[in-house]
């Protein structure tokens, strides 16, 4: 395989009839690191240390049924003329809103069945969700999807990209936005903002909803470059919507506390 030359194979492993594809290599390392990340600072925030695996046991794969049923639905005339391809999430097709709000609902459920703070542990793990969001996309740019309108080679150069990301955006003989790479930078990004708001130290919740503001932000004007969209009724992009009603909702709790909580409890707080 020369990345010079051409597209990168997405199977990363074939052990006979069984492939592993880089899409799921890269789904998981995200998972990884993004845990590696959260869990120190679960234990700094004096929470069990296995509270975080066991809340991963049921998460993760709650999150990709929740993420491949928000595709599928979404999707619904294809699929309901293609049930076989309902399960092949290894081909890609896996709508990260879905998979947010079925975490969220998981952690939730759990947080209160253990007796902790939701709003605490959200906080503590908003960082590493975007780190997982930061790395899952590059899974996207192995399967040449999620990616914007064509453009020229040049275009792409002038960007300063290394040729193995430009010859990936070739697909049948024409070059696309990598928006998987602009939105993999904004959620980075969103990364270090939040590790340096630690210091800050706002109040509980504040760290999450920072989160859902900025990935929403930014996923709002990345949508709307893409030619692979989910949409809601007629040009009305689902993400769009979605993003919308996160960004008003996010801020409005925000205010709503700061006025009303006198005494509120910030997130070093035990």
């Amino acid at each position: 395989m020369n990345f010079l030359l051409g597209a990168i194979d997405p199977i990363a492993i074939s052990l006979g009839p069984i492939e592993v594809r880089w899409y799921g290599v890269i789904i998981a390392f995200g998972i990884v690191l993004a845990f590696l990340v959260a869990q120190s600072e679960m234990v700094k925030r004096k929470f069990h240390p296995d509270f975080l695996t066991d809340l991963l046991i049921w998460a993760v794969p709650l999150a990709i049924l929740g993420a491949r049923l928000y595709y599928v639905f979404s999707k619904w005339d294809y699929y309901s003329q293609n049930p076989g391809q309902i399960l092949q999430v290894w081909e890609g097709g896996l709508a990260i809103h879905g998979a947010l709000i079925v975490s969220f609902i998981t952690a939730y459920v759990f947080t209160r069945k253990r007796k902790e703070s939701f709003l605490k542990l959200a906080d503590i793990t908003a960082p590493s969700i975007l780190i997982g969001q930061t790395v899952g996309r590059w899974g996207n740019f192995m399967n040449q999807e999620a990616h914007g309108g064509p453009v020229s080679r040049s275009f792409l150069e002038n960007m300063f990209l290394p040729d193995w990301i430009i010859n990936q955006m070739r697909i049948d003989g024409i070059y696309y936005h990598p928006t998987f790479l602009y939105e993999s930078l904004w959620n980075f990004t969103g990364v270090v903002i939040l590790i340096l708001l630690r210091r800050v130290n706002l109040i509980r919740g504040e760290m999450f909803l920072f989160y859902i503001v900025w990935y929403s932000f930014g996923r709002y004007f990345i949508e709307g470059m893409r030619t692979d969209s989910l949409y809601l009724i007629g040009e009305i992009r689902t993400a769009q919507v979605v993003s919308i009603i996160a960004i008003i909702i996010s801020l409005i709790i925000i205010v709503y506390r700061r006025v009303t909580i006198k005494e509120p409890v910030r997130y070093k707080d035990a």
